[in-house]
């Protein structure tokens, strides 16, 4: 069926028994029942669940953004063409599945029907991409069904193995398996480690540290390319030599030595608590993504979405996030300028030594643009695009270990992406136009992909 899914569902949960489903010898299917370990524990919503269980695999494997963000867009998807299986079989389609919708054969729906597809798809897009994490996956799994994920489910065969095939080919050699080093342009301007002995950071020492310089290659979920949104170099500049020769970089230079030092007199005490609680940075947090997906969560709690709604949502989401990891990569490794660090161009470019960010790290790749921007904005579009409103009133939290609140309440979208991008600047790990652009940049993927793929019925 191509990219293609549709939704609307009900959450069918009956926590008895497990039901197993047979071929007869007329090869209809026939319900078997069979007693269960343990009874089902459909609390809450399976994506909601699956997608908070993605979230402790991510704080436990933690790494770059990049990867981060393609594990959460191919378990999504995978969920959502399980859901679209389900609606198809059993209810109606209103939006297209991601690749595809299996029309499996069934005489009567099974208990948990719709449970054990979502969940029986995540737990194994999930095993897949976290195998040394398998004990806690099990566990989850286990805390949902009261049963082992080994124990025979035919559901396994008709619907949750094709997908969870469909899915691992589709993404087979997209890239991001490419471990090539990365070789630093050599130039005043041009990215370089930022580990200083008053500012250590033992994995960003050598050029060959930087983090992923081949993502903007890997091969998108929605864009016909990484390249597809490519802003111009910054300020419109083609080599480092011009770049530092105009006042343009030097007034944002100015502003980030200002405002992301970490003594600054003029960043409020706002815009400090803002620069902590957007950051998730550091191994251990959800990164930014999770913090997204977390954000998802409850502003689909608190509009009280279906598991097809969910399913569709969480999809488009991750999809956008994980195309706008590309493009942004694209922009930070495969244009002209591989743009340094504030830290470096305060302290190489301007002598100022013990300048130091707020942040004390810095993460180990050229400046821009900014990569949460570009996530940021690459949410707040498809969340707006999505509740057809960019004005409602949502409460974000952080995981983040210094953020000094661990809760925000926003009024839009567009109002916490816009706060997510300039947080860089307070921190002192991103220039301005690395904010702006970041937001043009995810703004242009999420309206890519939400107008072509998995779109609504009559859109």
């Amino acid at each position: 069926m191509g990219r293609r899914r549709r939704r609307r569902g009900s959450l069918r949960a009956k926590a008895v028994t497990l039901t197993t489903v047979i071929a007869t010898a007329a090869g209809a299917l026939a319900l078997t029942p069979q007693s269960a370990s343990a009874a089902p524990n459909y609390t809450g919503d399976p994506v909601l669940y699956w997608n908070n269980v993605l979230l402790g695999a991510i704080r436990t494997a933690g790494g770059p953004p990049g990867p981060i963000s393609r594990a959460a867009a191919e378990m999504n998807a995978a969920i959502y063409d399980a859901e679209s299986s389900y609606q198809l079989r059993w209810h109606t389609m209103t939006s297209d599945p991601y690749l595809q919708a299996i029309n499996y054969p069934a005489l009567l729906e099974g208990p948990g029907e719709e449970e054990r597809l979502i969940g029986r798809t995540a737990y194994n897009i999930l095993l897949k991409l976290f195998p040394d994490q398998t004990t806690y996956l099990d566990n989850k799994f286990k805390e949902r069904f009261g049963t082992n994920p080994t124990d025979f489910d035919l559901l396994d065969a008709t619907v949750v193995k094709p997908i969870v095939t469909n899915m691992w080919n589709f993404r087979n050699a997209d890239g991001s398996e490419n471990q090539t080093a990365y070789t630093a342009d050599g130039k005043p301007g041009a990215w370089l480690p930022t580990s200083y002995p008053d500012l250590p950071d033992p994995g960003c020492t050598r050029a060959s540290d930087a983090s992923t310089p081949e993502w903007g290659k890997v091969k998108p979920w929605a864009l016909t390319s990484g390249s597809q949104y490519r802003p111009s170099t910054p300020g419109t500049y083609s080599s480092y030599d011009s770049l530092l020769a105009s006042p343009s970089y030097a007034a944002q230079v100015e502003q980030v030595r200002s405002l992301g030092a970490e003594n600054s007199t003029t960043r409020t005490t706002d815009q400090t608590a803002a620069a902590w609680f957007w950051a998730n940075d550091a191994n251990g947090t959800y990164k930014p993504p999770g913090q997204l997906l977390d954000i998802t969560a409850r502003v689909s709690r608190d509009r009280g979405l279906t598991p097809y709604q969910n399913a569709r949502l969480f999809a488009l989401v991750s999809v956008a996030m994980a195309d706008s990891a590309i493009a942004e990569w694209d922009v930070k490794y495969q244009t002209p300028i591989d743009l340094w660090r504030p830290v470096s161009a305060i302290r190489e470019g301007l002598g100022d030594t013990g300048w130091k960010p707020l942040s004390g790290t810095t993460p180990c790749f050229p400046a821009w643009a900014s990569g949460h921007a570009a996530f940021a904005a690459a949410w707040a579009g498809i969340m707006r695009q999505y509740f057809k409103t960019d004005n409602i009133t949502f409460t974000a939290s952080t995981d983040e270990p210094r953020s000094p609140v661990k809760t925000r309440t926003f009024t839009s979208f567009s109002q916490a992406a816009r706060e997510e991008a300039d947080s860089r600047l307070w921190l002192g790990v991103h220039y301005p136009w690395d904010a702006s652009d970041g937001l043009a940049l995810g703004e242009n993927v999420a309206t890519w992909v939400f107008s072509h793929t998995m779109r609504a019925a009559g859109s």
